[in-house]
């Protein structure tokens, strides 16, 4: 496993809300969602960076809507 380093997160207050949501909803650690957020937003500025498009779709509503990341 890779050495871990500490650090400090300052959180508006809507931020961490959803936060905590999500971790109660996931049943995971805060750590966990930030670290799995992290790699999240890693592999989808690689991808972004090759030229893939990230695309949301609804089936029911035949709907796709895609995401712009800045």
């Amino acid at each position: 496993m890779s050495e871990k380093k500490a650090m400090t997160l300052t959180l508006t207050s809507p931020e961490m809300e959803a936060l905590e949501h999500l971790a109660r909803r996931k049943d995971v650690s805060k750590t966990a969602i930030v670290r799995q957020a992290l790699r999240l937003m890693h592999l989808i500025d690689n991808r972004v960076t090759q030229g893939t498009r990230l695309v949301f779709e609804d089936d029911a509503r035949q709907q796709k809507s895609e995401v712009v990341v800045l």
